[in-house]
């Protein structure tokens, strides 16, 4: 594998360049989009995209609102959930990420997001802040911790949500209630004023390494291991296997594989390389164990 030329960046020395390109960087985000109460019952709604889960047992999902840039004060969110700790995350898709948009505006502390944006407030079940109705999957939370990074403008003060119960939309539940992920239509935040949208024709499945004890690149035969041809992605692949394969003798009845025999039978480095193109095509499609019969016949 070729690696290209890298730049280095630094906080100190690019300051709001680095800022802005570590957003880009660390993508995409999920989306947490908060509905919080105060003690007087006012409601806001605002969306968070430094976000994330964190803990199956208990499952705590973790945001973080920052604190304003031009006075270091408390935004809504983290207001309300320091006077009322619980908090529902309510899942963002395609339908209404720009309805979420809106809500992140800065409107005055009485005004309501639900009303600005167009969304509706149902009850949660558990907890005093509302639901939004239109979003596909509704976390209802009590707040755990709250961790402040430091003190100023723009610091990260990290919400430790407890995930007490969840409402899912019945569409996107299957005969067996599994998500259907693909009908989800899930968006994420990058960089910018970019987001992404997960849709089936971009899902992928990676296999779990951890169901067995892949051999590791580094124990793949070196004209493999060391492929001018096959990418880090396909090596990953054929190294998750617990012991080499052997050659199954009926590959070499493969058509394409006897035109290659016939074709570089006096340029066996040659032959080596058309066979790895051969077995990426088979990895690309998911066929590990074909791919690994290909680059076996030489």
């Amino acid at each position: 594998m070729q690696f290209n030329e890298t730049k280095t960046f630094d906080q100190k020395t690019h300051g709001s360049l680095f800022d802005s390109m570590i957003k880009y960087a660390i993508a995409p985000r999920p989306i947490c989009f908060a509905s919080t109460i105060d003690k007087d019952g006012h409601v806001n709604l605002s969306p968070f995209s430094y976000f994330n889960f964190m803990s199956t047992n208990p499952p705590v999902c973790v945001f973080s609102p920052l604190t304003r840039m031009r006075d270091g004060q408390d935004k809504h969110t983290l207001a309300n959930i320091r006077e009322v700790d619980e908090v529902v995350i309510n899942i963002v898709n395609y339908d209404i990420v720009q309805q979420t948009s809106l809500a992140s505006t800065d409107y005055p502390k009485e005004v309501d997001e639900f009303a600005k944006s167009g969304l509706t407030a149902i009850p949660s079940k558990f907890i005093k802040p509302p639901r939004v109705a239109e979003s596909p999957v509704q976390l209802e939370c009590k707040v755990r911790d709250i961790i402040t990074i430091q003190e100023g403008g723009g610091t990260g003060n990290l919400v430790l949500a407890e995930v007490v119960c969840m409402h899912v939309q019945g569409q996107y539940l299957d005969d067996n209630d599994n998500i259907d992920q693909a009908a989800l239509d899930l968006v994420a935040r990058l960089g910018g004023n970019w987001y992404c949208r997960v849709t089936k024709d971009n899902l992928f499945e990676v296999p779990k390494p951890l169901r067995k004890l892949g051999i590791g690149v580094d124990q793949l035969p070196e004209h493999i291991r060391n492929s001018s041809i096959l990418t880090g992605n396909q090596l990953g692949l054929l190294a998750n296997i617990e012991i080499l394969p052997e050659l199954d003798e009926s590959t070499k009845n493969d058509e394409h594989i006897v035109s290659l025999l016939s074709m570089w039978s006096e340029d066996q480095v040659q032959l080596n390389k058309e066979l790895q193109r051969y077995a990426a095509k088979f990895l690309d499609d998911g066929m590990v164990d074909e791919a690994w019969q290909v680059l076996l016949v030489n």
